[in-house]
């Protein structure tokens, strides 16, 4: 039996659980769905494929919880950014700046490389589910602005997001990609924000 190195069994096997995923996501990320499998996830994590078996029975299993970690992380890390805003603006400009930090720490590969996967329909619909989820908090705060054609208007201003996301992803300084994109969101947001002021 595998030396114990937790207090309790039960702490001995989230941390396990814990290093597959991690593993797991790591090999999503660097070689793709088709490499995400009970061998080489167990290999990655320093631990025997029987070992994963007992927490993961199968490539699908590893692949649904990823799924569900490729957001968990990241919407909880946004909830936590949003929580102390004061105001809708505020709450818009806070999910924009921890979208960002995220991103420049990669917590958005994942999920993109879940997208591009090829993944069974059950599984998209998921991630499409999550991903929903993650930026409901964001279009609920530009609704409640009362802006015109909200809908498309959230949809406008998260275009600047993604984009803002490949600059910082593409190297450039993430205070700098910050500061732009927050001023220009300001700007859409209605005049109180600044949109009437100069270009």
């Amino acid at each position: 039996m595998p030396k114990i190195n937790a207090a309790t069994v039960a702490e001995h096997r989230a941390h396990q659980r814990e290093a597959l995923i991690g593993a797991a996501i790591d090999i999503l990320v660097t070689e793709g769905a088709a490499a995400v499998t009970p061998a080489s996830v167990g290999a990655r994590a320093g631990l025997a494929r029987s070992s994963v078996y007992q927490y993961f029975d199968s490539s699908a299993a590893l692949l649904a919880t990823v799924t569900e970690e490729a957001f968990r992380r990241s919407n909880e890390a946004l909830a936590r950014a949003m929580a102390t805003a004061k105001g809708p603006v505020e709450r818009v400009e806070a999910f924009f700046r921890e979208s960002l930090r995220l991103g420049a720490e990669g917590a958005h590969r994942p999920a993109a490389a879940l997208m591009n996967a090829g993944l069974p329909p059950a599984c998209q619909e998921r991630l499409v589910e999550l991903h929903l989820e993650q930026v409901e908090p964001f279009r609920a705060a530009v609704r409640e602005l009362g802006v015109p054609e909200p809908a498309l208007t959230a949809d406008l201003i998260a275009g600047m997001l993604h984009t803002a996301l490949a600059a910082v992803d593409g190297g450039a300084p993430l205070d700098t990609v910050t500061g732009r994109t927050l001023d220009l969101v300001r700007r859409c947001l209605g005049p109180r924000s600044g949109a009437a002021g100069p270009a």
